[in-house]
């Protein structure tokens, strides 16, 4: 158990944070462009799996932020 505080969970909230909102940006810009014109329920499945989708690192990533590895400790 960590005793004192570390410098990785302030900077990994604010890198979380700021990949979060280019993320959005850029989801919100180009995937009106791409799936504007296709059915309402083709639409809503590709913006559920890319709502979803940055949960994909996000497992690693706070094990950095506790830990200062990607992996896992044993």
């Amino acid at each position: 158990m960590r005793e004192t505080p570390t410098w990785r969970i302030p900077v990994g909230i604010l890198g979380l944070f700021a990949a979060l909102i280019v993320y959005g940006i850029v989801i919100a810009r180009h995937a009106p462009d791409l799936i504007g014109g296709w059915p309402i329920w083709v639409q809503t499945i590709i913006y559920l799996v890319l709502g979803l989708i940055w949960l994909l690192p996000l497992k690693r990533f706070l094990i950095w932020m506790e830990t200062g590895r990607w992996n896992a400790p044993d």
